[in-house]
């Protein structure tokens, strides 16, 4: 596949920038879900990408629902099903990506665009940055089940049952976003992460991120001995092994990936 509508710059360090530009507002059209699958698929299997940064182009992150292509459409049998199932499938293929994703929020990130969001492990937001469900208003629902690894109780049904739009300030004080930056600075933000995270081990970088979706919903017991485990395997690797010379050495470890 040649994607069209994502596009992936490979940048200094290791980092993979990835971008959504689907013009006027990033809308997820088919084509962009079918995009985000194979892009975040291929990074998995990139060694030269310890880490990607995922934005939107232009003013908004990503508006969610192509709406204006729904009305007037009649539906074939078949066609709700095969559209929720792409969206589910490109939401998780950022959560099971080998690889860490930032999600640098620049604007709007509203229905599955905060689905895309809440799928990252990392997120910040500038200012004009913004989360919301607004399905309330469109004929729509969906998004809650995302939104709910984020907001609270009260405040995600709020959002969900009024279109309330969280502002990056506001997503900073509740914890939701890492930092809430100007516009102007947002990408170096998200990009001064990202070298930080390049800059570990990626064998350590992708057992973390694989323990930390696969204990999300285990019991304290069951969760922590999956850990225990992930820490056997680690341990088996040069990678770790040259963590803990350079840490008794007072050096700065060079990691080879394997």
């Amino acid at each position: 596949m040649e994607p069209q509508l994502i596009k992936t710059e490979l940048v200094e360090g290791h980092i993979a920038l990835v971008t959504i530009d689907n013009p006027p507002v990033n809308a997820h059209s088919t084509q962009v879900l079918d995009e985000l699958m194979w892009t975040f698929d291929s990074l998995s299997d990139r060694d030269e990408v310890r880490v990607a940064v995922l934005t939107g182009a232009g003013k908004v992150f990503c508006a969610g629902a192509d709406i204006k292509s729904r009305v007037g459409v009649e539906r074939k049998p078949g066609d709700h099903w095969q559209g929720s199932r792409r969206a589910r499938e490109a939401y998780h293929c950022i959560m099971e990506c080998q690889k860490p994703v930032i999600a640098a929020i620049n604007g709007p990130a509203l229905g599955g665009g905060l689905a895309i969001a809440a799928s990252c492990d990392i997120l910040v937001a500038s200012e004009k940055g913004c989360l919301g469900l607004p399905e309330i208003d469109v004929g729509l629902l969906g998004g809650g089940r995302h939104a709910q690894r984020l907001f609270g109780h009260s405040r995600l049904r709020r959002m969900m049952l009024t279109g309330l739009r969280v502002y990056g300030p506001e997503l900073y004080r509740l914890g939701i976003v890492e930092e809430c930056t100007t516009p102007e600075t947002l990408m170096d933000v998200a990009m001064g992460l990202a070298r930080e995270i390049a800059s570990k081990s990626p064998i350590a970088s992708r057992l973390a991120k694989h323990s930390l979706n696969q204990i999300e919903e285990m019991s304290l017991r069951d969760g922590y001995r999956f850990e225990q485990g992930m820490t056997g395997q680690l341990g088996k690797t040069e990678d770790s092994r040259e963590a803990m010379r350079a840490f008794v050495e007072k050096r700065k470890p060079v990691f080879t990936g394997r």
